[in-house]
């Protein structure tokens, strides 16, 4: 089959890629967990960052601040974090991954760091350096 200009189109190949990439995360993460992307995507940085202000998190996710509210009740809800005052600042609210949010997002480290590897084994070591920091480089220069 022909593919026209979509040949020329970073968001087709990008689009093609996520196929496999979805059906990895569905079955390893999803499936298995019952969150989402998002949620894992939370999960993941509470654990890099210890705690986040809601507005960082919204910023970095590019998600308007009452939608990351609505994730973050689910996710409060699920016991998997907390929100908390600064005793730094009284006017600014952190979250953090309470002990259930944080085992949980040990778990779903140690299964992310091999899910892909059947997508990966399509390349070199040094061709997944190099999308990576291409897809970085891209994401980096994103208007949010």
């Amino acid at each position: 089959m022909e593919h026209g200009s979509l040949v020329s189109l970073l968001g087709y190949h990008l689009a093609q890629a996520s196929i496999p990439a979805d059906h990895t995360f569905k079955s390893h993460i999803q499936d298995v967990f019952k969150i989402n992307k998002l949620e894992f995507t939370i999960l993941t940085l509470l654990q890099a960052n210890v705690e986040l202000t809601p507005k960082r998190l919204s910023t970095v996710l590019n998600i308007v601040a009452p939608n990351l509210t609505l994730i973050l009740d689910r996710l409060e809800k699920r016991e998997l974090l907390t929100r908390i005052q600064s005793e730094h600042d009284r006017r600014m609210q952190l979250v953090r991954l309470s002990k259930t949010g944080l085992a949980l997002a040990q778990k779903l480290k140690s299964v992310s760091l091999s899910m892909e590897d059947n997508i990966w084994k399509h390349l070199t070591p040094a061709e997944k350096q190099i999308l990576l920091e291409l897809l970085r480089k891209i994401a980096h220069h994103r208007k949010t």
